[in-house]
């Protein structure tokens, strides 16, 4: 596939690093010399400078032929104008824009997207997805990271593994004897800051970071396995009033169980704005640094507090003080990746990495044929990837110990028709299951091989 991506920022780089390593025919487009050239020197991609959004720039990038467009640069404007451009000169079939003003977002002004206004096929806003992975983390107060799947039947949970933890030192093997009836697998560890796919003779350990696949109807039972009590969100402070702590805030105030938010906003026009957007949370105009502003909040009575702000040391710092005021749950917007192995040390207990959920997001819909659905794990580490079973796969009718798959591969569940089953070495794989693979970053061209997922079926 041919795909021309513009913007060499940490997304667009993220994007060329993943389909690059999957023999595409890629070429990255910046104005910023710097940028172009990091792209070219580590990844095997073409590297042209200039404006996105200029007819002669993408004519040298390939836009003729090309099958996808992606527009991820840091203006709105210049992503819309660039997939209006490969559509009207160039006619690129795919056109994916990144927008991150509300008001290109509005739903009553979804019409301006269509193929005979702003062409452009997907919409992704940053803001909103990391609303969307906010609101997972304080449904899942026990887990670090959490995503769902298969239709919201199964969920790749984060668990930190702590020195109380029941069943350190176990075996794998054993575990899954133990609890034959738990429709939950480990299909990732991070351990002193190196991710990996465990075998089934490798134990647990105390500070391990686990990631496990499991059926959402056996969510409470697999946390208190490894250690973790569940307990219900009623109260949480948001720290930060743009537009991803506001889009939290709404999506509470519009859940039937309602949950209590306090939203701190340091910007006095940035608060009211807030305050007329939002009908039952009190925003509050202050620092989020402050303790007496936090307290006014009621951070010591709250079940969780969320830093959102766009400076990620503000967020940092923020969590950590909520911390020592008593609240018990701290969430931290984390853009730099190099600051997420002070998260242990610093007692943070989740975070969200705005890149990862972006990437992961584009990635889903650019293998939008028989991959359903992608979610990049780490730094661009490992993947969990949804796809549906072909006729032409190497995995059609064949059982689970029968298929070699690759050594950082594991299956993590199998979906038959609407029923989730955990994976077994006797459990045939048929056209039309659904299967979920955790996947080392190297294996994802092999587990592409293995789903047949080609250029026929995008």
């Amino acid at each position: 596939m041919k795909v021309i991506i513009c913007g060499a920022g940490q997304v667009g780089w993220q994007i060329a690093r993943h389909l690059s390593g999957e023999n595409n025919d890629v070429t990255v487009v910046d104005f910023n010399a710097d940028l172009v050239r990091r792209a070219t020197d580590t990844l095997d991609v073409q590297g042209i400078v200039g404006f996105a959004s200029y007819p002669d720039v993408l004519a040298r990038a390939g836009a003729r032929d090309a099958d996808m467009i992606i527009a991820a640069t840091h203006s709105d404007e210049v992503n819309m104008v660039t997939c209006q451009v490969a559509h009207s000169v160039f006619s690129v079939p795919r056109k994916i824009a990144r927008l991150r003003s509300q008001s290109y977002l509005d739903a009553i002004y979804a019409d301006l997207y269509r193929r005979d206004h702003m062409p452009i096929d997907v919409v992704i806003s940053p803001e909103k997805e990391v609303a969307e992975a906010a609101l997972q983390r304080l449904a899942a107060p026990a887990t670090f990271d959490t995503e769902s799947f298969m239709g919201g039947k199964a969920q790749l949970l984060g668990i930190v593994l702590d020195e109380d933890c029941p069943v350190l030192n176990t075996p794998l093997r054993q575990l899954t004897e133990l609890f034959s009836t738990l429709r939950a697998i480990v299909v990732g560890v991070r351990r002193e800051e190196r991710l990996f796919a465990p075998d089934a003779g490798d134990q647990l350990f105390a500070g391990d970071r686990i990631y496990v696949f499991a059926h959402t109807e056996d969510l409470n039972r697999t946390l208190e396995i490894f250690g973790k009590t569940t307990r219900k969100q009623e109260r949480v402070v948001i720290v930060g009033g743009g537009n991803v702590g506001l889009g939290v805030a709404r999506a509470l105030e519009a859940r039937t169980e309602r949950m209590r938010a306090k939203v701190i906003e340091k910007n006095r026009s940035r608060a009211e704005k807030a305050a007329d957007g939002l009908e039952r949370t009190i925003v509050l105009n202050g620092d989020g640094m402050d303790m007496d502003i936090l307290l006014e909040a009621g951070i010591d009575r709250a079940d969780a507090v969320l830093a959102v702000t766009d400076d990620d040391k503000t967020n940092l710092l923020v969590a950590v003080r909520a911390k020592q005021a008593g609240c018990p749950m701290a969430i931290a917007l984390v853009n730099d990746p190099t600051l997420v192995p002070l998260m242990g040390a610093l007692d943070i207990d989740a975070f969200i990495n705005p890149r990862a959920t972006t990437v992961s997001s584009i990635l889903r819909h650019i293998r939008h044929g028989r991959v359903r659905s992608i979610y990049s794990i780490g730094d661009a580490e490992a993947e969990m990837i949804e796809a549906q079973v072909l006729s032409t796969s190497p995995l059609a009718g064949k059982l689970i110990k029968e298929t070699e798959f690759p050594e950082g591969v594991l299956v993590g569940a199998v979906m038959k028709g609407d029923k989730v089953l955990k994976p077994t070495g006797d459990l045939r794989m048929e056209e039309g299951d659904v299967i979920a693979l955790f996947a080392m970053s190297k294996d994802v061209p092999e587990v592409e091989r293995l789903l047949q997922v080609s250029i026929d079926f995008f």
